[in-house]
């Protein structure tokens, strides 16, 4: 089973940049997308084949997430349990093997003006993965908005406290993966370096690869012999994030 998460910092823009023939090249069965920054209805894509699961901002234009899925879930949720509902941010679909998470994790601003707000959905989705995990294993993906370690990074030491590399949020990342879950990149490429899924659209950043590692397939540790494939599409345009995909083997 194919899994690809992708911050497409808007779904009308990058519409409008080749989108529609990468999401054929994928092959996926679940294309988990974030950040659309519109309402259902809005997008002219409607891939054959695909249910489509909106979960929009309330505020026009901003946040919201997307998973589209050739296998039907066996169910649907929005959410953190009835939490943090109204920026669009998590959708759970339930399949046989296990529940898909598809996040957007809030962006900690300038200052750390929103670390509290942060941190508490940290909390939340850590608590909320563990319950599900109880019932069955859990994959999370999306744009989690922290670079976990100095190797997920291109300049640790300038970026030192700064949103998506403060000691705050990458504790909480720590704190998540002791609960009994894995980076399925850095389990399968522990030692991988230069391997980044965004880039600022500042002092061509991406064409020198000055990026960060911000989007994941986080996944409960008994699915690791499952995984075949945990990669990072680079050459995959029209955001200033690139794909990345986790590939699940349940006949092995």
């Amino acid at each position: 089973m194919k899994l690809v998460s992708f911050n497409v910092n808007g779904l009308r823009a990058v519409l409008n940049k080749g989108f529609a023939e990468h999401f054929d090249a994928f092959g996926a069965h679940v294309v988990c997308l974030q950040e659309i920054k519109a309402l259902e209805g809005q997008a002219e894509f409607h891939p054959e084949g695909y249910l489509e699961i909106y979960n929009s901002a309330e505020k026009k234009g901003y946040s919201g997430t997307l998973t589209l899925s050739r296998v039907r879930p066996l169910s649907i949720a929005f959410g953190i349990d009835g939490k943090h509902t109204d920026e669009g941010r998590v959708i759970t679909a339930e399949y046989e093997h296990f529940y898909l998470v598809n996040c957007y994790s809030p962006n900690a601003q300038d200052g750390l003006r929103r670390i509290a707000y942060r941190l508490e959905f940290e909390r939340d989705l850590a608590d909320y993965l563990v319950a599900l995990d109880s019932k069955k294993p859990v994959v999370l993906c999306g744009d989690l908005n922290v670079a976990h370690e100095e190797i997920d990074l291109a300049r640790p030491a300038q970026n030192r406290g700064n949103p998506g590399f403060s000691d705050e949020e990458r504790g909480a990342f720590s704190a998540l993966l002791s609960r009994g879950f894995l980076d399925s990149f850095r389990a399968l490429h522990p030692t991988r370096r230069d391997a980044y899924s965004w880039w600022s659209f500042r002092a061509r950043a991406r064409e020198n690869n000055v990026g960060w590692r911000i989007d994941y397939f986080v996944i409960s540790e008994r699915l690791l012999d499952f995984v075949t494939e945990a990669e990072i599409l680079p050459d995959v345009t029209g955001s200033d994030h690139c794909p990345v995909t986790l590939t699940l083997d349940f006949d092995k």
